[in-house]
């Protein structure tokens, strides 16, 4: 009987933590526009301006951003074509440490994360730095596949996947929101999957830029 009950435990864990119109798939399925970019360390930056705190740009080597603190995430992923991976374990550098290196603006209230290829997300403030949200190098302890990201890409885990954008190559600190890649192709601003946020018309006052 005890043995019988556990699975059961465990897919009404998962499914509690499933948002709306959601479902687990069969293995990692990986979704992303254009091709992969390839890493070349040696000209490889990561680059911090807009509205920082000294008026000045910020940049990291390769090697000093490998070099900065890391941590670890446990944390669902949640794409906006329906599939949800979970109890994914991520690693890298937190936001904070970034803002501590690059301090922004006082008044800084959004970023943007800029790509390769110009691929961007535009991002809250208080989504940037909630406690999910890092930059990873890793997925479950081994660094990301070029295809899932590597060398770098954002985590946002409490909203859907777009805003996890692959290849990161910096940020840009914003005093007003600016719609990103696919906020400007009809995708919603925000991306919340417990409200399923997933187009622009569902978008009610404020969610947007004015």
């Amino acid at each position: 009987m005890a043995q019988d009950a556990r699975p059961v435990r465990r897919v009404i864990v998962e499914e509690s933590r499933l948002p709306p119109g959601q479902y687990v798939p069969r293995g990692r399925p990986v979704i992303h526009y254009g091709r992969v970019p390839a890493f070349k360390p040696d000209s490889w930056d990561f680059r911090v301006f807009g509205a920082t705190a000294s008026g000045e740009e910020h940049r990291f080597t390769w090697d000093e951003f490998a070099a900065l603190p890391r941590v670890t995430r446990i944390a669902d992923f949640h794409c906006v074509t329906k599939f949800s991976l979970m109890a994914n374990e991520w690693g890298g550098v937190s936001p904070a440490t970034i803002m501590a290196a690059a301090p922004p603006d006082p008044g800084v209230r959004h970023v943007m994360i800029w790509a390769e290829y110009g691929y961007s997300a535009n991002l809250r403030m208080s989504d940037f730095t909630a406690p999910g949200t890092l930059f990873a190098l890793e997925l479950d302890e081994k660094p990301l596949n070029p295809d899932r990201g590597f060398p770098l890409r954002i985590v946002v885990p409490h909203l859907y996947a777009w805003k996890s954008v692959k290849w990161v190559r910096g940020i840009e600190y914003l005093l007003e929101d600016r719609r990103g890649f696919w906020e400007e192709r009809g995708y919603h601003n925000i991306g919340d999957p417990w409200h399923e946020q997933r187009y622009s018309y569902q978008e009610e006052p404020g969610d947007g830029p004015a």
